[in-house]
């Protein structure tokens, strides 16, 4: 036809100009800090990740997941054979036949796309991507047509100058929207960057069904503690931020965002963008901050990311609870970058809001939070009778009392546990006041320096001792233990507190009674749940007891933040309402009279809920209720 000999060049002018935008976007990313990564291996794996791993998440929302199936399979093949038909010009009439399969493939699911964008989810961004139909639609129709010819189905002549012009109209609208715009910008660059992004991640152990949820460490002696600006990041950080399809699945699990904290996921990772490439946020189309009008951030790739584009409180306001994290089908790890600008707050500029400051004094001086006296540790336990390490230097069982020791309402926690662990005869003891706290809240709050103090002298009372594994009621001091401390050479055995429990139930060493009250619920904790992936114990554990659960409607790895990581309610970042009566309301709806949890900040957060509201208890006291003790 008329358009064959044009054609090639059209496709040549493409794949040209998305090579040099592509090259141009490599130089953005590479102005990140270094960060070693197998190209060869990465690129390799791509293929299954994109495949199985990103699948696996895009999957939970099964008509994006099979539109994306038809969609962006389409028109991977489609390109594919329009190289080989209409580039190289092979003359197959199997290829075309292919090509034609694979651009009608593509229109079906560019029909879904088309149907989504009538009435889209506020969470979804508009602005470019609303003409992103078209121009799937219209790439899929043009090249559908001008291989009618090759297929023998049209003959080679047919058509006039008016079909070729609009047709080469067509084809340059959508290869100058699917191809120019993956390596310049638009809709469908996070094709190009999320691939990459998925070959070169930071976490690559989160692939294959691994979990990789603990904080990367500072080097405490780098120029610049934390990210300052946009290059101070890795550059497969900076290559992440741009692979964001702005879906707004974590802007609709959010608790800071649906509480009405300047926050909102979708929007710091597109400033992040902002910041990368230099600019303003003038043409984001989605969801702004609460409370904060868009078009007056502004940054650039070495400007400080809080001085113009970025406010602090938007970084105070995240618990660090990772829903965001769970639910982002591009894997992009928005907490480490917070965490790594809270960083350059904190330990450049001291700059930690309301308590924060006060805190980490409390913690430098004190070695717990609060400020409570060292040696007021173990006062909870007077009457309890516990082996020490100091004293017995072995035992199977070291249990880590954590903060909550110098808190009366986790006392009834700890005192609960232990009279479980008297009544199945387990070898246990604790640290007394050699403990310190994990360092949990100082990592979070960015101070890197105060954690990793407080990790090492941990790391160096323990390995005084012997023990065969490490377990603790506390969820953030489970994670730290568990997944932090091999940073700093400690590597242990460290189980929560239900996993325990729901040992020693299954192997007959509690004797129980049926649990008599009314309808229970279970809030799963952020960092036991989405951080360590136990879901499962507690419910067991329950179920033991003869309990149905009433499953709240965000429950699992879907579950909503209590409000009580990340130091929430040591910077106190107010919003329109409290995380934690959301929470309640989840409850609430459930009909449940009682709230089973298994944190003793959870605990703390729900239980300064207003009442009437639901009776707050952790899995241990219930089971410890429940406890049939032997008359001897």
């Amino acid at each position: 036809m008329i358009l064959d000999g044009l054609l090639p060049v059209l496709i040549t002018l493409a794949l040209a100009l998305l090579v040099i935008g592509a090259v141009r976007r490599i130089n953005l990313w590479r102005a990140g800090q270094p960060e070693s990564v197998n190209i060869v291996a990465g690129l390799m794996a791509m293929p299954r990740r994109y495949l199985v791993d990103l699948h696996h998440v895009v999957e939970r929302d099964k008509y994006m997941s099979h539109t994306h199936v038809a969609t962006g399979g389409g028109f991977v093949l489609s390109m594919a054979l329009i190289v080989l038909v209409h580039l190289f010009g092979l003359d197959s009439k199997l290829l075309a036949w292919a090509l034609l399969a694979a651009t009608a493939l593509m229109f079906v699911g560019a029909v879904f796309v088309y149907k989504r964008r009538q009435d889209p989810p506020s969470r979804l961004s508009k602005g470019p991507w609303m003409r992103l139909p078209k121009s799937l639609l219209v790439f899929a129709v043009t090249f559908f047509i001008v291989t009618l010819p090759a297929a023998g189905v049209l003959p080679q002549d047919f058509g006039g100058w008016v079909l070729a012009i609009i047709l080469m109209a067509g084809i340059i609208y959508g290869l100058g929207e699917m191809v120019f715009g993956m390596g310049w910008g638009g809709p469908m660059k996070h094709a190009f960057a999320g691939a990459l992004h998925l070959a070169f991640h930071r976490r690559a152990e989160r692939f294959g069904g691994g979990r990789s949820t603990g904080l990367k460490p500072v080097d405490l002696g780098s120029e610049v503690l934390g990210v300052s600006k946009p290059t101070d990041f890795k550059w497969n950080q900076l290559l992440g931020f741009d692979a964001c399809v702005q879906c707004g699945r974590c802007e609709a699990m959010c608790p800071a965002f649906a509480a009405g904290q300047p926050l909102n996921p979708k929007k710091l990772i597109q400033d992040m963008v902002v910041g990368l490439a230099g600019g303003s946020d003038a043409k984001y189309a989605g969801s702004p901050y609460p409370g904060r009008d868009v078009g007056n951030a502004k940054g650039g790739p070495d400007q400080v990311i809080t001085e113009s584009l970025v406010n602090p409180e938007t970084l105070w306001s995240c618990t660090t609870c990772r829903a965001c994290v769970e639910e982002c089908p591009m894997m992009i790890e928005h907490v480490d970058a917070i965490v790594d600008m809270r960083r350059f707050l904190t330990l450049e500029k001291g700059n930690t809001p309301n308590k924060g400051a006060e805190t980490l004094e409390n913690l430098i001086a004190t070695d717990n939070p609060s400020g409570f006296d060292p040696g007021s540790r173990m006062n909870w336990a007077a009457d309890q009778n516990l082996k020490v390490m100091s004293e017995v230097k072995e035992t199977d069982v070291l249990f880590w009392v954590s903060d909550g020791a110098f808190d009366m309402r986790s006392q009834r926690i700890l005192r609960a546990f232990v009279k479980l662990l008297k009544a199945a005869n387990v070898d246990f003891a604790v640290l007394g006041d050699e403990e310190r706290d994990c360092g949990d809240v100082a990592r979070r709050l960015g101070d890197d320096a105060t954690f990793q103090s407080l990790a090492k002298r941990n790391i160096a009372t323990l390995s005084k001792y012997k023990f065969n594994r490490i377990v603790t009621t506390d969820p953030h001091a489970f994670h730290v233990l568990k997944n932090e401390y091999k940073d700093f050479g400690g590597d242990y055995e460290v189980f929560h507190h239900t996993t325990f429990i729901n040992e020693l139930v299954k192997a007959s060493a509690l004797k129980l009674d049926l649990y008599k009250g009314g309808a229970v619920t279970y809030h799963d904790p952020c960092y036991l749940g989405r951080y360590n992936g136990e879901y499962d114990s507690p419910r067991e554990l329950l179920a033991e007891l003869g309990i149905e659960l009433a499953e709240m409607e965000r429950s699992g790895f879907r579950s909503r933040c209590c409000g009580g990581g990340g130091g929430a309610p040591i910077t106190d970042i107010p919003g329109e309402r409290r995380i934690a009566d959301m929470r309640m309301e989840d409850a609430k709806a459930t009909g449940a009279e009682l709230v089973a949890v298994g944190c003793q900040q959870c605990t703390a957060m729900l239980e300064g809920v207003v009442e009437p509201r639901p009776e707050v208890k952790d899995i241990a006291e219930i089971v410890a209720e429940s406890l049939v003790e032997e008359v001897h």
